[in-house]
C-alpha cells in the first residue's frame, strides 16, 4: 500500500428529506473514475454517507486513501463518534438509537482493510475535486 487513492465525495438533496443524490470522484495513478446514484426519499446526511460507502466499495484491494468530504457529520462520525456507538450497541451517549445506523454499519464494514485519512474541505469553495463530486451528486438526483 504505497500509492494513495484520492477520493472526493458529496451528497445533495432536493428537499431534506427529498430526492437525493451522491457522487464520488476517485483518482489513482493518473486515472479518474466517477460514480453517482440517487434515491427518491432520503436526506442529505444519508447521501453524504452513501457517497463514501460506494466509493470505498469500488476499491478492489486494500488501499491507502485520502478521502475528502464537506460533511462534518460523516467525518466526525467516523473519527469521533462511531467507536463509542459500536461499544454502546449502536446507541448514542443519551442511550438513543443512532440515526442512519444502517449506513454507519455499512461504512464500518467498508473501511476495514483500508488506511484512510479523512479530510474536511469547505463545500462550494472552488476546490475542483469537491465541485466535481457535487456535480456528480446532482447528476445522481437527476437519475431518479
Amino acid at each position: 500500500m504505497s500509492e494513495v487513492v484520492t477520493i472526493y465525495t458529496d451528497g445533495a438533496c432536493k428537499g431534506n428529506p427529498g430526492r437525493g443524490g451522491w457522487g464520488a470522484l476517485m483518482m489513482y495513478d493518473g486515472k479518474k473514475q466517477e460514480l453517482c446514484g440517487g434515491e427518491k426519499d432520503t436526506t442529505n446526511n444519508r447521501m453524504e454517507m452513501m457517497a463514501a460507502i460506494k466509493a470505498l466499495e469500488a476499491l478492489n484491494r486494500p488501499c491507502k486513501v485520502a478521502l475528502y468530504t464537506d460533511s462534518t457529520y460523516l467525518r466526525k462520525g467516523v473519527l469521533e463518534w462511531m467507536k463509542n456507538w459500536k461499544k454502546n450497541g449502536w446507541k448514542t451517549a443519551a442511550k438513543k438509537p443512532v440515526k442512519n445506523v444502517d449506513l454507519w454499519q455499512s461504512l464500518d464494514e467498508v473501511i476495514k482493510g483500508h488506511e484512510i485519512d479523512w479530510h474536511w474541505v469547505k463545500g462550494h469553495s472552488g476546490d475542483p475535486g469537491n465541485e466535481r463530486a457535487d456535480e456528480l451528486a446532482n447528476k445522481g438526483i437527476e437519475s431518479i
